[in-house]
This record gives C-alpha cells, sequence and structure tokens, in this order.
C-alpha cells in the first residue's frame, strides 16, 4: 500500500500520485500515520496491533469512520468504531454486532462488505469494511439538487440487485436514505453501495427482535407510513417506499413529504398524497409517464404498492422507454441507458398521451382556490346587489356546514399529531 503525505489517504501499490493533493505517494512501509491530539485513535494501531488507523474519514451519531491499513490482509478497510457512550449500550452493540452478521451473508456487488466485528483496545467495538472510493448520495443531491434519469435509473436498479438477497431473507434494511447510498464512480457510471444495515428487522422465523413494540427507526423523509407508526406487520415494502422517495428527490429536487419538524414530516407522509413528479419536476421535464409509478411506490397502504423492490426498478426504468428488466439496467453504462431513454422515452409518452387523451389544463382552477383562498373568487364582472354564487344542488341555507368540516378537520390533525409525537 502507498500513502499521501499530504491528507494521509492510502492507495493500491501500483498508483503514483494523490487524485485529492497531487503529492508523490510514498509506501506505508516507510511512512508515519499522523497524530491527531483531539483523536489518540489516529495513528494508533488496534485489534492486536492487525489494523492501523491514518485518517478520519466520517462522524455520526452512532461512531466515526476510520480508514486504516490491514497490516495482514495488506489492504486498505474502513473501521467503523462506535463512540465511547454507545459502546457501553447492549442494544446498540448488539445492533452493532447484527449488522456484521446480516452484511455477511448478502452478495457484496451492491452492499457494502463488512469484514469483521472487532473488540477495541479502548474499551469500544468496530466494524471492519471493505473502504470504498467516492461518496454518499446526498453530496451530488446537495451539489446540483437533481441527478440525470439515467444516472437514477442505474442507481435504483441496483440497489434493487443489492436489497434482493436481503428481502428473499425477511430483512428489511429500515433505513434507506441518501445517506446510506454509496456511489463509487468508474468509466461506466456509478457503482451503488448500500450502507448500514444497523437499523435492519430481521422477520425470518425466530429472529432476535431488538425494536419494542411501537418504536419508531428510520429518517423521516424516507420513512414508510408503517413504519412511521411502528406497525410491526413492516415488511420488505417499506424498504419499496423509501426507494421511491429517494428516486422522486433525486429527479425533482424535492422529498415527496416535507415538513419543518420530524412530527410534521411524520404527519405530512401519514395524511397528504405528494405532487405527481411531472409536476413537482416540472423545470426538470420530469415525464407524466412517471406519476402513476411513484402513486403506487408512495401509497399509504403497502398492499397497493409495488410488491418488491426489482418490481418498483423495472417500472421506473418502462416509464423512461426501457426494454428488459432492472438486472439488464443495473448493469448497463449510464451512457446507454440514456441513449435509450432518448430513443424509448417519447415513444412512451406517446403511447400514455392515446390512452390518457391530452390533460386537462387546471391553471384556471387553481387561480380560483388560489383567490378564493384570499377572500373570494375571481369573477368576471363586478358582483351586482342580490348576486349569488350558488353552486349546482348545494342548498342556500346550510351557513353551518363549512365551519363544521373545517372544525372537524383541524381536530383530526392534531389527534394524528399526538399520536405521532408520542410514538
Amino acid at each position: 500500500m502507498k500513502s499521501c503525505t499530504s491528507c494521509y489517504r492510502l492507495f493500491p501499490d501500483d498508483s503514483g500520485f494523490c487524485p485529492i493533493d497531487g503529492q508523490r505517494l510514498v509506501d506505508t512501509a516507510s511512512a508515519t500515520p499522523p497524530k491527531d491530539p483531539e483523536d489518540p485513535r489516529v495513528g494508533d494501531t488496534f485489534c492486536a496491533g492487525r489494523y492501523q488507523i491514518w485518517r478520519t474519514v466520517a462522524d455520526g451519531g452512532m461512531g466515526r469512520v476510520y480508514q486504516a491499513f490491514d497490516t495482514q490482509a495488506q489492504r486498505s478497510v474502513a473501521m467503523k468504531i462506535l463512540h465511547p457512550d454507545v459502546a457501553t449500550d447492549p442494544v446498540s452493540v448488539e445492533r452493532f454486532k447484527r449488522e456484521f452478521e446480516v452484511s455477511a451473508t448478502l452478495p457484496h456487488d451492491h452492499i457494502v462488505e463488512v469484514l469483521g466485528f472487532e473488540k477495541t483496545e479502548d474499551g469500544s467495538y468496530a466494524l471492519v469494511m471493505e473502504y470504498l472510493e467516492g461518496e454518499e448520495l446526498r453530496m451530488p443531491l446537495k451539489r446540483e439538487k437533481t441527478l440525470a434519469p439515467e444516472r437514477v435509473v442505474r442507481m435504483v436498479c441496483q440497489l434493487a440487485l443489492g436489497l434482493a438477497g436481503a428481502h428473499a431473507r425477511k430483512q428489511v434494511h429500515r433505513d434507506l436514505k441518501p445517506d446510506n447510498v454509496f456511489l463509487c464512480h468508474t468509466s461506466e457510471g456509478d457503482t451503488s453501495k448500500i450502507l448500514d444495515f444497523g437499523s435492519v428487522r430481521d422477520n425470518s422465523e425466530g429472529a432476535k427482535k431488538l425494536t419494542v413494540l411501537g418504536t419508531t427507526i428510520g429518517s423521516p423523509y424516507y420513512m414508510a407510513p408503517e413504519q412511521a407508526q411502528g406497525l410491526p406487520s413492516l415488511d420488505h415494502r417499506a424498504d419499496v417506499w423509501s426507494a421511491a422517495a429517494i428516486a422522486y428527490e433525486c429527479l425533482t429536487g424535492t422529498v415527496p413529504f416535507a415538513g419543518s419538524t420530524g412530527p410534521a414530516i411524520l404527519l405530512a407522509i401519514l395524511t397528504h398524497d405528494p405532487k405527481p413528479p411531472s409536476e413537482a419536476g416540472k423545470a426538470q421535464n420530469v415525464p407524466a409517464s412517471l406519476d402513476a409509478v411513484m402513486e403506487k411506490a408512495l401509497a399509504k397502504n403497502p398492499d397497493l404498492r409495488h410488491s418488491s423492490i426489482g418490481e418498483l426498478a423495472d417500472a421506473i426504468g418502462d416509464a423512461y422507454g426501457l426494454e428488459g428488466s432492472f438486472r439488464d439496467w443495473g448493469k448497463s453504462s449510464q451512457t446507454a441507458i440514456a441513449d435509450q431513454i432518448a430513443v424509448g422515452l417519447p415513444k412512451r409518452l406517446e403511447r400514455l398521451h392515446e390512452k390518457v387523451g391530452a390533460p386537462m389544463d387546471l391553471s384556471g382552477l387553481d387561480a380560483a382556490f388560489q383567490a378564493g383562498s384570499s377572500g373570494g373568487p375571481t369573477i368576471a364582472r363586478p358582483l351586482g346587489v342580490g348576486d349569488e354564487i350558488q353552486p349546482a344542488g348545494v342548498p342556500k341555507s346550510k351557513p353551518w356546514l363549512i365551519p363544521t368540516v373545517l372544525g372537524l378537520g383541524v381536530v383530526a390533525v392534531v389527534l394524528i399529531v399526538l399520536a405521532v409525537v408520542k410514538m
């Protein structure tokens, strides 16, 4: 292995210069890892001297991730070590261990490979994983707001390839989000890897349960309704919902359900319907053929969703005019997928147009509703004395009707919020 003397990243022996700093790389045998006065682990060795930590990669709520040199395997690895306070919590440690046990049984083409579970000399615990070069999906979303359709299609198909094995074992990831999707950049396009099976729900017979009934686990923006409610019936279709929410955000630049607080987000998930992606992503030319796909994938009743993550990926590809299946598209280059979309999407939209006809222009209705919320509908002529706006079939003498309906609606929303907050 070689190391950069500036950023202390580790590279294979055939590397010459650091792509980050441009520095000439040196052999790790003749280099010295740095010391960090704020983190004594950096520069130290762990697990009987096997792993030498060279730098900090990331910091999270559960632990800190380092890049380390495995002196036995002569390779670069990532070590996720629990924070001291977390390491004293038996449930957190058990989840950490389960992440190793679950990940070790799964294929690793699109799931990060976990190599070991170790107790460290400083009284904590470490997961040793393959070291990935690239970035979490959250980073390009912050920079670019949206991703190209071919990039999203390839990513969702690879997520489906990765999760298919877990779902076959009745294991639900339960925390799919852009922070847990890692993109390794290659000449063919991104190779997606799913991270962090620490929140996994094992629905297999006899599996040990680590979550108290009614407890909510996951990230609010990407949490299925049944997950938000902590329902015991939660299964793999919660991951289908989360993958759809990620794809929606990547294509439109906005999450399907928004809110300024966790309870507000959960309330929106439980009570609102998302905007059709063609409307939310109008500036990005998101096609109308995707609307029905997202409506089904984000259905509040899991029985109405796509039955598998592969079925969702197939539906997204079909919405963009692709032929084949997610297993084909997940292995195709982004350029090849873009070429197929350029040819297939116009035909797909033409078929949709023939099936449903031209969409109705509702802009006038929108304007009317907006005007009504400001004091009354927009009317082409001034109202004369005695004029009255009366919808057909509605009795004139029920002034109590609207206040009563609005009052009941407010009470229902308050009760839902209270129920969600107590979970």
